[in-house]
């Protein structure tokens, strides 16, 4: 270890995570992710909060289309609750430091664990031969975001689980080749009512913005007609709800909505059940209705008036990347030192 690199096991406590900007927020989006970034706003946490636009690129997208999904992805955070003055938000390919650091764990991270990778194989398939290496490498880059702030939590869904003990493998693996405790092994957080959101047509998969049905999802950009009509349309079946948890089994669409309900109103899922046990779909719907009007007509209204000032948009994105790069440039030298490169 270089003499001159200071290294601590005490990490600030740091929250870091990002979205990539590949259009269509979704409310398991909002659900999944960014509902837990607003909540952890003042929680005694360092909040750092990014679009992941390089992340974005593994799959080709039109230059075009990615400036507008990107600032949209910045309106729906904003619109949502994060505070630009509270935590740091800002898109990833504007802080170099992100790509610097990726290339350090390119070669700290093992081909073996990279095939490994569930989303590999399910993006790549059977064209791998075809996939861009960005795809295959890209969870070495998904750790240095975390790892370039010093992250010590990141809110992620159960999907990226597998993603964030990579993360804490590369960390473990730096250390321990480098005889320094710099990195710290950044815990999951995971938690609440809703952190999976299933399709409003099939409860058994995720929802998502590639679903050919748009009836399937709720995008954060519906009005509340919009809103209303798909929750009228949701799949559920003929049974009534069940006044407790275990009464969800094997029902998945009734399973989704409760979920979504519960952590629409904040509440447990026990609680939501011991209120609406009993009743038929035809009563639950209306109240589900209703309550996601409330929550989501806001954002949607937030999110266009911030779509028509992209000025504004990319002013709050550019000081935020200056308060990253505050954080993250420190990091990456003691890093290149630790590594042995000269002038860092």
């Amino acid at each position: 270890m270089s003499e001159g690199v200071q290294t601590s096991p005490a990490f600030t406590p740091r929250v870091f995570s990002g979205i990539q900007p590949s259009g269509g927020l979704t409310l398991g989006n909002y659900l999944g992710a960014i509902k837990r970034f607003v909540e952890m706003q003042g929680q005694g946490f360092e909040t750092i909060y990014c679009m992941v636009d390089l992340h974005a690129i593994t799959v080709w997208q039109d230059p075009e289309a990615l400036r507008h999904q990107t600032r949209e992805l910045a309106a729906g955070y904003i619109a949502s609750g994060i505070d630009p003055d509270k935590s740091v938000l800002f898109n990833q390919s504007q802080v170099a430091e992100h790509a610097q650091l990726a290339w350090i764990f390119n070669c700290v991270a093992r081909m073996g664990w990279m095939k490994r990778m569930t989303q590999w194989k399910d993006k790549a398939g059977k064209n791998q031969e075809n996939a861009s290496l960005g795809l295959f490498a890209y969870p070495a880059l998904m750790a240095a975001d975390i790892l370039l702030y010093h992250a010590t939590h990141v809110p992620v869904g159960e999907d990226q689980k597998q993603h964030l003990e990579l993360t804490r493998d590369i960390a473990m693996k730096f250390n321990h080749d480098f005889g320094v405790e710099f990195f710290p092994v950044t815990e999951p957080v995971i938690e609440g009512a809703a952190t999976r959101v299933m399709s409003l047509r099939d409860g058994s998969k995720k929802m998502s913005k590639s679903d050919a049905s748009d009836a399937s999802r709720i995008n954060m950009t519906d009005d509340a007609d919009t809103i209303a009509k798909k929750i009228r349309k949701a799949k559920t079946d003929p049974d009534a709800l069940p006044s407790e948890a275990d009464g969800l089994e094997n029902r998945p669409e009734a399973r989704n909505l409760v979920n979504i309900y519960a952590a629409l109103a904040e509440q447990s899922v026990d609680a939501v059940l011991a209120d609406i046990g009993g009743r038929p779909f035809s009563e639950f719907k209306p109240m589900l209705s209703d309550l996601a009007v409330e929550k989501l007509s806001p954002i949607s209204g937030e999110m266009a008036r911030l779509m028509q000032q992209p000025d504004e948009i990319d002013a709050i994105l550019a000081k935020g990347a200056e308060r990253a790069r505050t954080i993250g440039a420190p990091i990456l030298k003691r890093t290149y030192d630790i590594v042995g490169m000269v002038g860092a």
